[in-house]
């Protein structure tokens, strides 16, 4: 994924540690936020709607919160010991988005649901894919200033949320426009490749 988010920052303009640590804590804390509010938000368009796809989509913010919190926890730790173990923990979330997405395709093309048109669930899919993406450049480029490799990781997760909600929005979209029920979980498949090979990268830096 090399530059996929900018260039390094160099070093004569780096903030000290202690504002880039702030900085990502910041940017925790928003991302744990938007999708706690999310959660619930989508649960209850969901539920309007009968979309397996969007249900799905509020078990993957809460996968993302859990990232956020094993993050929070590691750039509290000052001494950096915690490090490894918080990556492993990103590792095992990466894996569980993936199996989480093949999981939802295979069932949505297995009872070929049918779910209503969401006005809502379209509305906040769309923001959410936005707003992930900023999140995960300044998780990114925080990230690196720092040589934080557990934040770096964390905004991958944040890119495959945006994705996802991306993935979701055209099939709602497409389910809306074109009663292309199917385009949804097709979508999501597309991550579950990127999902797999992230976890194991992740999991790779472990003892």
């Amino acid at each position: 994924m090399g530059g996929w988010l900018g260039d390094e920052v160099r070093s004569s303009t780096r903030p000290p540690a202690s504002v880039l640590r702030r900085r990502g804590l910041a940017l925790e804390y928003a991302t744990l936020g938007w999708n706690a509010v999310g959660t619930v938000v989508v649960i209850v368009a969901a539920l309007g709607s009968g979309s397996v796809a969007l249900a799905g989509f509020g078990l993957d913010s809460l996968i993302e919160i859990g990232a956020s919190t094993v993050v929070i926890w590691q750039l509290r730790d000052t001494a950096g010991g915690r490090e490894r173990r918080a990556l492993r923990l990103i590792g095992g979330a990466f894996v569980a988005l993936a199996f989480y997405i093949a999981a939802q395709a295979a069932y949505t093309v297995i009872h070929a649901s049918h779910p209503e048109q969401s006005n809502l669930g379209i509305a906040w899919t769309a923001m959410t894919c936005v707003v992930m993406l900023a999140l995960a450049v300044g998780k990114r480029r925080t990230g690196r200033a720092l040589g934080n490799r557990v934040l770096q990781a964390e905004a991958r997760i944040t890119v495959i949320d945006a994705g996802l909600a991306a993935a979701v929005l055209v099939g709602l979209l497409a389910n809306a426009a074109l009663g292309w029920w199917w385009a949804d979980p097709l979508a999501g498949l597309v991550m579950v490749y990127y999902g797999l090979h992230e976890g194991r990268q992740a999991l790779g830096h472990g003892p």
